[in-house]
């Protein structure tokens, strides 16, 4: 199952049991209380702008994406994070 973002629910240590992934929660996975979000900036964004996901955005990786850091990865990890998340978004 992929995000919006690109992120393959099945690769996160999270999925099923704390999160059964973005659609399912509509864009509120647990995560978004550690940034003080009621909903995934992302999800928020590309719901609000009628795509189905990122990879058909003009701006993508926008600075969300880049801003959005996973703090448990280091800075060459999430750009290479965010290369294989566009990558696989516009791709189709």
């Amino acid at each position: 199952m992929m995000n919006r973002c690109g992120c393959a629910c099945e690769e996160c240590a999270s999925w099923p049991a704390e999160c059964p992934g973005c659609e399912q929660t509509r864009g509120r996975p647990y995560w978004t209380q550690y940034i003080g979000q009621e909903a995934c900036p992302i999800y928020v964004c590309c719901t609000g702008r009628a795509h189905a996901d990122c990879g058909e955005c003009e701006e993508i990786p926008c600075q969300t994406w880049i801003g959005l850091k996973d703090p448990s990865l280091s800075d060459e990890e999430h750009r290479k994070s965010i290369e294989e998340r566009v990558n696989s978004l516009t791709r189709k």
